[in-house]
């Protein structure tokens, strides 16, 4: 089949080998252009784009799609069975929606319609759900509201991180992709009841907020772990949490119960087990407290 694909981050990579192994003709890699990284800023290319260039695809990296009629042009002059969109980063317009004799799939990493938006793997985690998966669905110019391909539960297991579920949605999404193309299955409307939204997450959104009770700060520990990473103030310095524990605990939310890094929360205490300072190697908290004192009754921001 010839397709066009649409990725850019480490999630899309999976599906981009998996649909060159299963065959198909990849007329196009569509991804974000460079931007500048590192120490350096040099202009670094994404991961998809990294990847097409070592299978020799040829990779399009436009700034933007919409107004772009000469972009839309070339986009339908690929003459594409179909396109495969997975966490591109950009809004595909209708005249790109319509190119393809079997329209733009996307690989979606939730149980639609729960999670729609740009953050569903976090989303889960934070909500505590029991599962999450991924839906192989036909995209209209609505947020994820597209008629469903496939779909396939993925259990989420209690100390998940979000980097981990992230790993395996990426290969499960790229299983089912490469199987929806071979399959062709009919596509089924979403439920209308049981929509949710996880929305893109920024920086701040790491700021632990001690009134929380433990366990939703536990989740919020492992949803955000590695990006954007959760974190608190102390001696003027931003501390990450990387790893925590909900323990028993009474006090003023933010107090160090005692000289192990128990902390008091709105609801029971959270014990972090592993910790970062700025420019420092991640440690385990004995070693981390051997370092950097967080005495017990400190007040913690």
């Amino acid at each position: 089949m010839r397709i066009a694909f649409m990725g850019s981050p480490d999630f899309a990579v999976p599906a981009l080998r998996a649909l060159h192994a299963a065959g198909h003709d990849i007329a196009a890699v569509y991804c974000q252009p460079p931007r500048p990284a590192g120490r350096g800023q040099r202009e670094t290319p994404c991961p998809v784009h990294r990847a097409a260039l070592e299978l020799g695809l040829p990779v399009r990296t436009p700034a933007r799609l919409k107004r772009d009629a000469a972009g839309h042009e070339a986009f339908a002059a690929l003459d594409l069975d179909a396109a495969v969109v997975a966490a591109y980063g950009l809004i595909l317009p209708r005249a790109m929606l319509d190119a393809p004799r079997r329209g733009c799939i996307n690989i979606h990493a939730s149980l639609l319609p729960r999670w729609r938006g740009a953050a569903p793997i976090h989303a889960a985690i934070l909500a505590g759900d029991a599962q999450t998966g991924i839906t192989i669905m036909r995209m209209e110019e609505g947020l994820d509201t597209g008629p469903m391909l496939l779909a396939e539960a993925l259990p989420i297991p209690p100390d998940a991180t979000v980097g981990a579920l992230h790993d395996a949605l990426a290969a499960q999404g790229a299983r089912l992709v490469v199987r929806a193309l071979a399959e062709a299955p009919p596509a089924v409307p979403q439920p209308a009841a049981g929509v949710t939204y996880a929305p893109k997450l920024t920086k701040a959104d790491g700021r632990l907020d001690w009134t929380t009770d433990a366990a939703t700060l536990e989740r919020r520990v492992r949803a955000l772990n590695p990006w954007p990473g959760t974190y608190f103030d102390h001696g003027g310095e931003q501390v990450r949490v990387l790893a925590a524990r909900v323990e028993p605990g009474t006090g003023a939310p933010g107090t160090l119960l005692d000289d192990a890094a128990l902390v008091a929360t709105g609801a029971g205490g959270l014990r972090l087990l592993r910790l970062q300072r700025p420019g420092r190697a991640a440690q385990d908290a004995d070693a981390f407290l051997r370092g950097f004192a967080l005495p017990h009754g400190a007040m913690l921001g």
